[in-house]
């Protein structure tokens, strides 16, 4: 992260976060709906300063003290449990939540919106794991490299994003724990000059974090 970064990141944590609060208070009836939609907009938000949505969401429903400590127990056990059963996939443990990325070559065909049934097993042990652990909300996010016009990689990504969404929902995963979002070429992890980085970028991230239940003080 760039240095001159850090002090406008902090004020759009605290602004947001502050908003949260706001809402929560308001909408304590809504709990499961207001998290699901504050923990995307958070990550949309943090996103841009920190150039991943996937993380801006973990990093925007944080929640620290006791009840934090109770949560990174349950990632660290649900992380390790991930490592074991997705084979093929990043399983990242950020702040008290979980970034799980999938190479897209691991999900789709080249350009592809259709869960390849070679893959489809990755997706249901992914279903499994949200299912034992109901207590978090999942933002997964679609990326493309480079290549090709923006307007196409950005709905490529959108779509890849929705049908992994509408798997898991198919696998048993309630709706209302999903979202998904397409960020096409605009959050890149490697270089797209060549084909090695462009493989890196091509990817769908899943974020795993507390809901609004698990987040009630």
């Amino acid at each position: 992260m760039r240095r001159n970064s850090i002090a406008p990141l902090a004020l759009v944590i605290i602004g947001v976060s502050q908003l949260w609060a706001c809402a929560s208070w308001k909408n304590r009836e809504k709990g499961a709906a207001v998290g699901a939609a504050a923990g995307g907009v958070i990550g949309g938000v943090i996103g841009n300063q920190t150039g991943s949505t996937a993380r801006g969401a973990i990093i925007g429903a944080v929640v620290g003290g006791a009840a934090g400590a109770v949560i990174g127990h349950q990632m660290d056990q649900q992380a390790k449990e991930l490592q074991q059963n997705i084979p093929g996939a990043t399983v990242t443990r950020v702040g008290e939540g979980i970034a799980v990325t999938f190479a897209s070559g691991l999900l789709y065909d080249f350009d592809s919106d259709v869960v390849r049934p070679t893959a489809a097993q990755n997706l249901r042990a992914l279903a499994q794991s949200l299912g034992k652990y109901p207590n978090t909300d999942i933002l997964i996010v679609g990326h493309t490299d480079a290549t090709g016009p923006d307007s196409y990689n950005q709905g490529l990504s959108e779509r890849r994003a929705r049908s992994a969404q509408n798997f898991l929902v198919g696998e048993g995963v309630a709706p209302g724990r999903l979202r998904s979002a397409g960020r096409g070429e605009t959050e890149p992890i490697a270089s797209n000059d060549d084909e090695a980085g462009q493989s890196q970028n091509r990817r769908v991230e899943v974020a795993i974090y507390a809901n609004a239940q698990a987040r009630k003080p």
